[in-house]
């Protein structure tokens, strides 16, 4: 049989109308129990699809969610897209991805390329100005935002708690009793990036008054990490700590630092921000914030689709925060300042 399978067939098999294996594919309730259980067992026996393009002709409904990230690259990116497709296919939904590579131009032609093709919309944008992206998104077109710090744009959205979390990091640091705490930053003009940063600064001067900031450019990324850690090695006199603005930063950190022969953490400590699945399998380990990544992703869907048939002015004002956790790994363990001075 190389024909392809019609809902007529289905019909015919079935012994009754096409409207009506229609209502009972589409889990309509007008359908008899005996009725519906003939039309999905000759459903199943001739393996019939439904043709969800035809199925939108009719419906307005294109069974599609449109996602749209900065990059794709990493495994924070790669963690955010499983979670994201696993409600997906619990919902018998298709993704249609695109990354703008940190441009908000692109990003604006993503979004436009999806209007029509999409029922909904995930966007992470930590740069977009709020006016730009309400219009690019629409007033008519359902939208989550995550890890967004736009606000007052009539949109869900969906945040994790930097600020809290490097606050966090800056306290376990201290109780270990590092002193010289250095961060190394995430891009310019990032809301992520600047939440951590805030955290860090104000942390820093409520735990150490005396101790000054020491901010190194990153970017989110190994190489500037690499970089930044080169920066360390050459300050005298150099931290004792460092606090990358997320994990693949610290790695990056930590190459530098093996390269050198310095030891981690009896020389230097080296913390981050996300828990990727890596952090754990590095040496030594990777102490960092950690974030549910794949729940964030799932989350957003899930916050998307719960919203999705109601009336935009009472869902989209939803905005929902995420708190993450200090895991304390051993990048980071140190004798106490009082355990430091019995051994001198």
């Amino acid at each position: 049989m190389g024909d392809v399978v019609t809902i007529r067939d289905v019909a015919r098999l079935a012994q009754v109308s096409v409207a009506t294996v229609s209502r009972a594919l589409n889990g309509q309730q007008n359908v008899a129990r005996g009725v519906r259980e003939r039309v999905l067992d000759a459903a199943r026996e001739l393996k019939y699809v439904p043709h969800h393009a035809a199925r939108s002709l009719s419906s307005r409904k294109t069974r599609t969610i449109g996602v749209v990230l900065p990059d794709l690259h990493g495994e924070f990116f790669s963690e955010l897209m499983r979670g994201i497709d696993v409600v997906a296919r619990e919902h018998d939904l298709h993704l249609l991805v695109s990354s703008y590579h940190g441009a908000p131009d692109e990003q604006g032609v993503a979004l436009r390329a999806m209007r029509g093709r999409v029922d909904g919309l995930l966007v992470m944008s930590p740069f977009l100005d709020s006016d730009a992206l309400a219009n690019e998104i629409g007033e008519a077109q359902p939208a989550v935002l995550i890890n967004s710090g736009l606000s007052g744009v009539g949109l869900g959205t969906l945040r994790i708690d930097n600020y809290g979390g490097a606050r966090a990091m800056v306290d376990h640091l201290v109780a270990q009793g590092f002193q010289r705490i250095a961060f190394v930053s995430g891009p310019r003009d990032n809301f992520e990036a600047d939440e951590r940063l805030r955290g860090y600064t104000e942390a820093l001067a409520e735990r150490l008054p005396d101790a000054k900031p020491i901010v190194l450019q990153g970017a989110f990324d190994e190489c500037s990490g690499h970089a930044a850690g080169h920066e360390l090695l050459a300050m005298d006199p150099r931290p004792d700590a460092v606090f990358a603005a997320n994990d693949m930063t610290a790695l990056g950190v930590l190459f530098a630092l093996h390269q050198a022969g310095l030891r981690v953490p009896d020389d230097i400590a080296v913390a981050g921000f996300d828990d990727i699945p890596l952090a754990r399998y590095v040496h030594p380990s990777l102490t960092t914030i950690a974030v549910d990544i794949a729940e964030l992703g799932g989350r957003a869907l899930r916050m998307l689709l719960a919203g999705r048939e109601q009336p935009a002015t009472e869902t989209q004002a939803t905005t929902s925060l995420i708190a993450p956790h200090l895991v304390a790994r051993e990048s980071s363990k140190r004798r106490g300042p009082a355990q430091r001075r019995d051994s001198s």
